[in-house]
């Protein structure tokens, strides 16, 4: 069964497709006659559009597949490789522009503009700056990256395509051609374009850092439940389209039993899956020390030490044991900060000095999300 998702792709890439074929179509025919390289380039770039349409319809087709024994997390990370080919395409087509581009304006043709040439392009700006709102609209609406670089790129065409009409227009006023210069222009863009996806293409493949607002809400709403005194180390691994498995550590008093942290771990679990579709795989645990007036003084004097050291951005999951004489927490430091093991063995040793009885226990913790 094709869920909303799938249907509200396939549907706008569809109509994506029809407008670009016959835009493409009317601005070949008329670039042809007028011997403009300009259009010409701006119809190349208008098909290779509709092709990366028909390959987000392919890709979204494949990654709606139920997982299988090989594929447990399923096939959503399928629309990142299918973006990347998109951002060959249009990589490609920019290149090819740039250089019929380049051999016109090394050996000039002299265009042949008529006002069946500014209805045509007018049109079709039209016809862009329509379609682009329109599906970067409904990529944003059903979260697909590939919908909302369409549409961006639509609009931009639609910018690039009043450069070829302003050229046009100069041409028809002063007799002076500018057309293979904005087809230059055009060539650039349309490559500058393939770059940006590639490059988001491939951060998608490598993985990157949680959305800052999604990562808050779900800690927010995690420490909103009983006896969860904070959130830390959430991790999301993304397999696809509003496809998360993740990870998250909370504190929880020491007095808490077994039997007690397991309800608040499925409660959480629940209430995350419910909320956000997120599925936290594994929740572990930080125990607060909560019977002992004097552990909270020392994990004062702790944090003040710690956090003393510029590049510091957390300190969690802090825990003394007198029984053992051991104390315990982790650390965050910021990527900005090079030399992240010198400034550990700083912080070590001077706890360390100032614990002298206790076994020190500091894990260096990595920034994964906010």
């Amino acid at each position: 069964m094709i869920d909303k998702r799938e249907k509200e792709v396939i549907k706008t890439s569809i109509i994506s497709i029809i407008s670009n074929i016959v835009l493409a179509g009317f601005k070949a025919f008329v670039g042809v006659l007028s011997n403009s390289i300009a259009i010409i380039s701006d119809a190349v770039n208008n098909l290779s559009d509709a092709l990366s349409s028909i390959i987000t319809i392919v890709g979204t087709k494949l990654a709606g597949k139920a997982p299988d024994k090989n594929h447990p997390y399923g096939y959503g990370r399928i629309e990142y490789m299918t973006s990347f080919i998109v951002s060959g395409i249009v990589l490609y087509a920019g290149i090819t522009a740039l250089v019929e581009s380049i051999k016109k304006v090394i050996h000039p043709d002299i265009p042949d503009y008529s006002t069946l040439t500014l209805v045509i392009l007018i049109s079709g700006i039209l016809v862009k700056l329509i379609l682009g709102l329109y599906v970067k609209k409904k990529g944003k609406e059903v979260n697909s990256d590939s919908l909302v670089a369409s549409g961006s790129d639509a609009l931009n065409d639609a910018l690039l395509s009043i450069s070829v009409l302003v050229s046009a227009i100069i041409y028809m006023i002063s007799n002076i051609s500018l057309e293979a210069y904005v087809g230059v222009l055009l060539s650039i863009f349309i490559i500058k374009a393939g770059l940006e996806l590639i490059k988001e293409s491939v951060d998608n493949v490598l993985g990157v850092r949680v959305e800052s607002s999604l990562a808050k809400s779900i800690k927010k709403d995690i420490t909103k439940e009983k006896d969860i005194q904070g959130a830390y180390d959430l991790i999301l691994n993304d397999y696809g389209p509003d496809k998360y498995l993740g990870s998250v550590h909370i504190e929880v008093a020491d007095t808490l039993s077994v039997a007690d942290i397991d309800k608040i771990s499925r409660r959480i679990t629940k209430i995350i899956q419910e909320k956000y579709g997120v599925i936290l795989h594994t929740i572990g645990v930080y125990s607060v020390n909560s019977k002992d007036k004097n552990i909270v003084e020392a994990k004062r004097e702790i944090t003040k030490i710690v956090f003393s050291h510029k590049g510091i951005l957390q300190m969690h999951g802090f825990y003394l044991d007198e029984e053992d004489k051991s104390l315990s927490f982790d650390i965050i430091i910021d990527f900005k900060i090079k030399d992240k093991e010198d400034l550990y063995k700083e912080i070590y040793d001077e706890i360390k000095k100032k614990y002298k009885d206790y076994k020190i226990n500091i894990t260096l913790d990595i920034d994964v999300s906010d």
